[in-house]
């Protein structure tokens, strides 16, 4: 479903209230939810909306858990850093456990240490969730459901860190991947949830502005095979719910 705003602020204000009421319908569900953060500049005014008096005594930030969806290489204090801009923009201004900050660790040696770790993490986490919801064991090694995804687009059709061309869309087992540097802006080297574990999601919100993008979405709409053979977005078919909130201006 895409839904179309004059503006990033409009759509914003859209997305906070999803968040909202996904947050609460998890929690009443089963006690807990998960979100996962998307990087980037565009999703800024959608946290700090969120944080705001009004919109956060709403959320029931003491049982929210909250992922990244990708994290560039570079030290969590970074300006580009996708924490860095989360943790500003929401995280710092809101009662959210610190157990419940679920951050891509940038201090390994090397990204593939970093990917390799997140991923342990995410699947003991579920693990120990599911457990506690008494669910079979053997859900260990299944692709979980995150209650909620948020991502954004770039130009070049590239959502998280997944590129155009990357081999890395191709993945099928791994849950998280380190993707080369050289690629986006800043041309470092990355993070990145795979395409198998996003798609796991119940619910996927993608927040994108301006012209270029929306012609990309057009694309993807109007010609879905050959959009995923161009643009990794247009990959992203998961299993529950898909929202494009589109606005015209930035």
């Amino acid at each position: 479903m895409v839904r179309e705003f004059v503006n990033i602020q409009q759509a914003s204000s859209a997305a906070v209230k999803h968040i909202i009421n996904i947050a609460g319908s998890a929690v009443r569900d089963k006690g807990f939810c998960t979100i996962v953060l998307a990087g980037g500049s565009t999703p800024r005014e959608t946290y700090e909306l969120l944080s705001a008096d009004a919109y956060a005594e709403q959320m029931p930030w003491q049982q929210s858990h909250f992922f990244w969806g990708d994290e560039r290489w570079l030290p969590p204090d970074h300006p580009d850093s996708n924490y860095c801009m989360a943790h500003t923009a929401l995280l710092s201004r809101v009662m959210v456990p610190a157990n419940n900050i679920h951050q891509i660790t940038t201090v390994h040696r090397t990204p593939e240490i970093s990917a390799d770790l997140y991923e342990k993490h995410l699947r003991d986490f579920f693990y120990l969730m599911n457990r506690a919801s008494q669910k079979n064991d053997a859900e260990k090694m299944t692709i979980p459901g995150f209650d909620l995804v948020l991502l954004g687009m770039g130009t070049d059709g590239h959502t998280a860190s997944l590129f155009p061309g990357s081999h890395l869309l191709e993945e099928k087992t791994k849950w998280v991947v380190a993707v080369p540097a050289g690629i986006g802006s800043p041309p470092v080297a990355r993070i990145t949830l795979t395409l198998p574990l996003l798609n796991g999601a119940k619910n996927i919100i993608f927040l994108i502005s301006g012209k270029r993008k929306r012609a990309l979405l057009d694309t993807i709409l109007a010609r879905p095979a050959e959009a995923k053979a161009l643009y990794p977005a247009a990959r992203i078919k998961p299993g529950g719910t898909l929202l494009w909130l589109a606005a015209r201006e930035g």
